[in-house]
């Protein structure tokens, strides 16, 4: 099955603005909602008409709250992606599936700490703040539990899904050209894996 991937814009919490909003979840009710990456939301469809249909269902919150909207089609590659440029023009049968090797993307995959807080010897969470002081932190859960109050039923819809907590994030795509087959190697950081999405030359940018 055909794969959508969205990664949420930097300051986003993307499975919110989707989920909060009725004509996005509904858009996404028949799907069973993965987050492989943090700040991401995946869905499996029946073919590239179908996730492409899907984002155009749901452009309008696309261009608002999504930096990357990803395709993967396992009869072109079972582990790189696809843009939603590119995976359209695809699906219009502008480009043939072995013409979209060429251009690509590389993200590195940095694992996400799941430390827990640092604690004092006595057990108590640490806290750093000077004597009298308030809490930078108590000051954020304050506002972010004033937030949660003034949530509607539609808001609490999206904190009821339990989708499971990824274990990586997108970092520094670096921009390639694959060359005799081979993609040149990833080298802005130290990473233990990589996500390959193919572009359009349009999309590409070296």
């Amino acid at each position: 099955m055909t794969r959508v991937c969205l990664i949420g814009e930097p300051g986003t919490t993307l499975q919110y603005e989707l989920l909060s909003r009725e004509t996005a979840r509904e858009a996404l009710s028949t799907y069973d909602l993965t987050r492989p990456f943090e700040n991401s939301l995946a869905v499996r469809t029946v073919s590239v008409g179908a996730a492409v249909s899907l984002l155009n269902d749901l452009n309008w919150y696309l261009t608002r709250f999504v930096d990357e909207a990803l395709v993967q089609e396992p009869s072109i590659s079972d582990v790189e992606w696809l843009s939603r440029s590119l995976a359209e023009r695809l699906r219009n049968g502008d480009v043939e599936p072995a013409d979209t090797a060429e251009f690509c993307k590389i993200y590195g995959l940095e694992r996400i700490d799941t430390d827990p807080e640092p604690t004092a010897a006595d057990g108590e969470p640490t806290d750093s703040r000077p004597e009298g002081g308030s809490s930078p932190a108590a000051e954020t859960d304050a506002a972010s539990a004033d937030a949660s109050a003034a949530r509607t039923d539609d808001t609490a819809a999206a904190d009821r899904t339990g989708v499971a907590e990824p274990t990586y994030r997108l970092v520094e795509p670096l921009y390639v050209r694959r060359t005799d087959g081979d993609l040149p190697a990833y080298d802005l950081r130290d990473v233990e894996e990589t996500l390959v999405v193919r572009l359009t030359e349009a999309e590409y940018s070296p």
